[in-house]
């Protein structure tokens, strides 16, 4: 629905507002108008300028202490934020009024394109390493079938070397610094037309641009994946900045006539999406040794890269799991010792709205449509009708990737762990939390890892570590927690009053967790600007109160709740350890209710007192079942829980029951906690662990739920916020009960998605974005991981893999079906 005649006033009033603001944040010699002065009053009084901003980016101080210390000191913070599209003759050596006017053009030609981002003899060198001389000798001789032949094989060497020439010269890059300077100047005449600001901050680019100028090492920049602008905006940061521009790791699918051509001209090298296998079936050898060598001998030459190791923009808000194929053959030139060290750069990046408007199409099960140049027309056309607000680019302080594996390597690495071991004998024997960490430390005191499966756990862990950094240090948009509050919140709708004021209180909660902002200025305009940006997902009615405020409530189609989904998950990760613990409460108090021999329970559950040990047992396994990647591998999952209910101690959400706490303790009932943590916390510094008494928080300890109508109504927020994802896995629990034979896994996908959307087309489900494909194919994932599906590939005819599922022997039993699906609703609210 359209927003109503006078919302759409106040939102262009916000809107006029926010062009005044279109360019906060730049250098103190710009002109300063009465207007502008005001609208700076209005936003101190809030409190959100860049004194109050948490500074985001820093490198893990476990990790990689020495590279914390290093680029970084204690002005980088107060250098403020830039918007990278605004250029005036401010930002050029030239003055006067054709300065002015021609200000984009003198400040490109002024760009440095640096000699050194260029290869040298980069095909030759490839194709004579000793890596892809092998692979060709192993190709030429299973080429031939009549290797006796000397003849024959040296046909056969000559047939694949001009092979692996031909899938090369497909693959480089050929950077052109006169294209560069072009699509330098398109852009940023065309980002203007479309974004508000692309704000980045200029300590983290001063911090890169050290690395680049005084570090002689190469460098990979590793940022999350969310449009397919995130290839240029990277690469025209950088030359703004006067940093080289990286080589990119761009998918085959963007490999399309005139358009490859220009991907390559500004740094571009394709590699296939997928390189698994051959059509015969076999790994394609010469293939991955072309990419290992041509990856290899970028980084010699000290040329920069950037991947995205998610593989796919993603699809849902949240980063998908890391594919750390790319990034494995980064760690390899380090192991076998071709090159000394590279500097790693995770980025985090945020859009208020992207150009791609939303991935609806996708999410309600239609395939993905293929790249063409019309598809690309019709985006550019559709992107110039509109605003998309505003970008917040974030670049992480790079660290040493040789610090990283040396201190990866004196540590012990735990084996992944096996949920089907972890949590069966918790959903179907009922056993005790505890069991799920007493069975891992047996198993991670049982030896060492093989080397293998130690270099692999490394790189998937380093995978990991770095899409979690590039994750939090991304900014929370408006749009983000706009979206959040009428979905988790106001989800029956809310008076404009109300909503301003949650906002705020939004800001202040998303701040105090360390969190940056990717907006500024008053609560009000920036929530108006919001809703337009979001006005086809939203109903606004006016109100029948007498003040006449406008009622903003969420649209309750199905694309629509599945749009504001995708936003409001730009701040799931920022409250997901918080609400694994809310939730996590909610069973654990189901499950004292149960257990009580009185009979005669307490009225109010709030009452119930609740070991934290237990609680943090509960969580745990919560978060092994329903949630992936969502903690940082160098920290333990204690440490990680802990910290939650910490926090919400802090916030007054829960408090420590210290009446009866002796009677609690001496329960016998409670098994005690394993006290072994792998590493100290990551942020703390090693003196700071010294002095504190994490330690003697250790013991347990009850807590009860606050009964305040503040904290039951954010309690209530963070259960919801969890709820989608625990409806969508309860709706395939209850899917399982249909599945009687063995049936492939892209059929069993779709059936349980057309289950799950009839659902909420039915009304029967409470959250409609439940039944998103993503979170479909989350749940057949956890269920074979599990154990309740069962797989087998087969081969149909050679080139095709199919993956059957069935139900395993232990699911076979409906009652241990509806033990899982008790287990899974045991989290939700009812």
């Amino acid at each position: 629905m359209e927003l109503s005649d006078g919302l759409l006033l106040q939102v262009n009033n916000g809107e006029q507002w926010c062009n005044r603001w279109k360019h906060p944040n730049e250098d103190s010699d710009r002109s300063t108008s009465p207007s502008v002065l005001r609208s700076v009053a209005r936003t101190w009084k809030e409190g959100l300028l860049n004194r109050k901003r948490p500074f985001v980016g820093r490198c893990c101080h476990s990790c990689t202490p020495q590279s914390w210390d290093q680029l970084f000191n204690s002005s980088i913070p107060s250098l403020g934020l830039r918007n990278v599209i605004y250029i005036n003759e401010t930002h050029t050596r030239q003055r006067g009024w054709l300065a002015r006017r021609l200000s984009y053009v003198l400040f490109v030609m002024e760009r440095d394109v640096h000699k050194d981002m260029f290869t040298r003899n980069v095909v030759d060198n490839v194709l004579n390493s000793s890596r892809v001389e092998d692979a060709i000798g192993s190709v030429a001789a299973d080429l031939d079938a009549a290797q006796s032949l000397p003849v024959q094989e040296l046909k056969a060497v000559s047939k694949v070397k001009q092979k692996a020439r031909a899938f090369l010269q497909e693959m480089v890059a050929n950077i052109s610094p006169a294209f560069i300077r072009l699509t330098g100047w398109v852009l940023l005449r065309l980002f203007n037309g479309f974004f508000w600001s692309i704000q980045i901050h200029k300590g983290q680019l001063e911090m890169v641009k050290k690395a680049a100028t005084e570090q002689n090492l190469p460098m990979v920049f590793l940022p999350v994946h969310k449009s397919h602008i995130d290839y240029l905006l990277i690469t025209l940061i950088l030359f703004c900045h006067n940093i080289k521009a990286p080589h990119i790791a761009a998918g085959n699918n963007l490999s399309i006539p005139i358009l490859s051509t220009v991907i390559r001209k500004l740094g571009g090298f394709f590699i296939r999406r997928r390189m698994e296998e051959t059509g015969d079936g076999k790994k394609d050898v010469l293939y991955r040794s072309l990419l290992h060598a041509y990856t290899e001998e970028l980084l010699r030459q000290q040329q920069f890269l950037e991947v995205f190791l998610e593989g796919t923009r993603s699809r849902s808000g949240k980063p998908f799991p890391a594919r750390a194929g790319m990034l494995s053959i980064v760690v390899d030139t380090l192991w076998t010792g071709a090159i000394g060290d590279v500097l790693v750069v995770p980025v985090g990046i945020s859009y208020d709205r992207i150009i791609e408007g939303n991935y609806n199409s996708e999410q309600l099960g239609k395939p993905k449509k293929n790249e063409s140049w019309w598809g690309i027309a019709c985006g550019v056309f559709r992107m110039l009708r509109k605003n998309y607000g505003c970008v917040r680019v974030d670049f992480n302080q790079p660290f040493s990737l040789k610090e990283y594996l040396d201190s990866q390597r004196s540590r012990h690495i735990p084996p992944p762990v096996s949920m089907e071991n972890a949590l069966i004998p918790i959903i179907i024997s009922s056993q005790p939390d505890c069991q799920l960490f007493e069975g891992q430390e047996e198993e991670q005191m049982d030896g060492e890892l093989p080397a293998e499966i130690f270099r692999r756990q490394l790189i998937n862990n380093l995978a990991k570590h770095v899409l979690y950094t590039a994750n939090k240090s991304s900014a929370i948009m408006s749009t983000h927690i706009v979206a959040c509050l009428l979905l988790y919140r106001h989800r029956q709708g809310v008076v404009l009053s109300k909503l301003v004021e949650d906002f705020f209180n939004m800001k202040e909660e998303i701040l105090s967790r360390d969190f940056d902002l990717g907006f500024s200025g008053n609560s009000e305009d920036v929530v108006m600007r919001a809703l337009h940006l979001l006005e086809n997902c939203v109903n606004v009615t006016s109100s029948s109160n007498r003040n006449g405020e406008f009622t903003i409530a969420p649209a309750q189609t199905v694309p629509a709740l599945f749009e504001l989904n995708f936003y409001s998950n730009g701040l799931f990760h920022v409250f997901i350890s918080d609400a694994i613990i809310a939730c996590s409460i909610l069973s654990l108090q189901r499950e004292l209710l149960m257990e009580s021999e009185s009979g005669h329970p307490p009225k109010d559950s709030h009452s119930l007192p609740l070991s934290q040990e237990r609680l943090i047992r509960k969580a745990t396994s919560a978060s092994l079942f329903c949630f992936f990647s969502i903690l940082q591998p160098c920290l333990t999952v204690y440490q990680v829980f802990h910290d939650a209910v910490t926090r919400l101690i802090q916030y007054g959400v829960l408090y420590v029951a210290e009446e009866d706490q002796e009677e609690l303790s001496s329960s016998p009932s409670e098994e005690p906690w394993p006290k072994k943590f792998s590493e100290p916390l990551s942020w703390r510094s090693d003196e700071e662990d010294e002095d504190s008494d994490f330690g003697e928080e250790q013991r347990d300890r009850y807590l009860k739920v606050s009964v305040s109508a503040e904290h039951q109504e954010f309690f209530g927020f963070l259960q919801r916020l969890l709820s989608p994802v625990l409806e969508a896995y309860s709706g395939a629990a209850v899917f399982l009960h249909s599945l009687s034979q063995p049936i492939s896994e892209s059929e069993y996908t779709q059936r349980l998605f057309r289950f799950l959307l009839t659902r909420t087309e039915r009304g029967v489900a409470s959250y409609g974005e439940s039944a998103t494909h993503y979170l479909v194919k989350n749940t057949v994932k956890t269920f074979k991981e599990l154990g309740v599906n069962m797989f087998i590939r087969t081969h149909r005819k050679r080139e095709n893999k199919v993956t059957i599922l069935e139900l395993s022997s232990t699911f076979l039993p409906q009652a241990n079906r509806n033990k899982l699906l008790q287990y899974i609703l045991g989290f939700t609210l009812m």
